[in-house]
């Protein structure tokens, strides 16, 4: 009950924190801004607190119980290069990035959650990491970290990892959800260019159109897609950027395009790599053509460990009341880069539902959205679990040894 009253003191400061961030959100992996709020945010409290050389990351270590384990909460800090929409009185003031994924919430909910256990410090039976991220949109901020030794911060391996995202739609607001095992996908990236002889367009016969072949390997791997993986372990392929040409008259030299490739099983990673390149070198080759292939590979499957899925929605339910949580049934096709903490080390991944009031979850505008909005109201909820578990989950392992 004292951790719930002091999560709630915290409404206005956190909100406050909250809204500075959202007015200046930065993108990839140098945050100067955010970094300097998180570390004025953090300057007063008894932690140990270092920043990262290859990305402007924080790391802070609060220290409990001698001679215990550590565990690791982690929140992302970088925005999205998009335009806001919101008309927000807090809306980004940079014109062409915004806190669309909801980040600046993670941020604020670790900072609250550092204060709500440097409360409690005393009580504690280890030490506790907070690992405040850059770079999770595309750039592999936590990879980047982990290399750094965060995971060792403490100057041992954590036992525990925790992460929670909000969510501006489908989940209901002050909801917490979350499943075992695969939860969200791994993601790879497809980057085509189609090479061919340009021409006049009155007269293809004179020329090796790019363009038929480009759009014949886009159809195609639609239809590969569903004729090669099962259902049941499931494949996305989008195709996202497409160029080709000048002007309507003319066949260019090139066409390029470039997708991303969802998967939830390393089975299907390493099937899906082979059919598309096969797919796309054939269908090339038939045309006459050259084609340059790029398949790169990003984020590894999001899979949460079985015992602290379990562990946290048990804690919800205690903390907050079972109506809080609720199982996740299928996994969510966005990629996290938590899965690279999550592949070192047990832990769990929450989504939590930030649907402001008056707006529907089924028809609200999704994360990364420009008309994306997250309500402040679960601030304190969201630093109150990662305090929780934190606390939680020390007792458990010392109560182990």
């Amino acid at each position: 009950m004292a951790l719930h009253e002091d999560a709630s003191s915290l409404t206005s400061d956190l909100v406050a924190l909250r809204h500075d961030l959202h007015r200046r959100p930065e993108v990839g992996l140098t945050l100067p801004h955010t970094q300097e709020r998180v570390l004025t945010e953090l300057d007063s409290l008894p932690l140990e607190v270092g920043t990262g050389t290859a990305l402007s990351s924080v790391i802070a270590v609060l220290r409990g119980r001698p001679g215990g384990p550590a565990v690791l909460l982690r929140g992302d800090m970088d925005g999205l290069p998009v335009s806001e929409r919101t008309g927000l009185d807090y809306a980004s003031r940079t014109g062409d990035t915004m806190h669309a994924c909801g980040h600046d919430m993670h941020v604020t909910m670790l900072v609250g959650a550092a204060r709500l256990l440097c409360g409690q410090r005393e009580k504690l039976s280890g030490d506790v990491v907070f690992m405040f991220q850059p770079g999770e949109e595309g750039y592999d901020g936590a990879g980047k970290m982990i290399a750094e030794g965060v995971l060792d911060a403490a100057g041992q391996r954590v036992v525990g990892a925790y992460g929670l995202h909000v969510s501006s739609s489908n989940v209901p607001h002050g909801v917490f959800t979350s499943r075992p095992g695969p939860m969200l996908a791994a993601s790879d990236r497809l980057i085509v260019t189609v090479r061919g002889a340009g021409g006049h367009g009155s007269a293809p016969f004179r020329a090796k159109d790019p363009v038929p072949a480009m759009a014949e390997m886009i159809t195609a791997l639609q239809t590969t897609i569903t004729r090669t993986f099962n259902v049941f372990d499931p494949v996305v392929l989008t195709v996202g950027v497409v160029h080709a040409g000048t002007r309507h008259n003319i066949i260019p030299d090139d066409a390029h395009f470039e997708g991303t490739i969802r998967t939830f099983s390393e089975a299907n990673r390493e099937k899906a790599e082979e059919v598309v390149v096969r797919l796309i070198r054939n269908v090339a080759l038939a045309h006459g053509l050259e084609v340059d292939v790029e398949y790169e590979r990003e984020y590894p499957v999001t899979e949460t460990d079985a015992a602290e899925t379990e562990f946290l929605a048990a804690t919800v339910a205690d903390v907050f009341g079972g109506e809080r949580f609720e199982p996740m049934i299928n996994p969510i096709t966005g990629a996290e880069d938590f899965s690279r903490v999550l592949a070192a080390v047990p832990g769990s991944f929450a989504m939590l539902g930030a649907v402001p009031p008056g707006l529907d979850p089924a028809t609200a505008a999704y994360n990364h959205s420009p008309n994306a909005q997250f309500d402040d109201a679960v601030l304190p909820s969201g630093a109150e679990l990662l305090a929780e578990l934190a606390i939680r989950r020390l007792e458990r392992e010392v109560a182990h040894v």
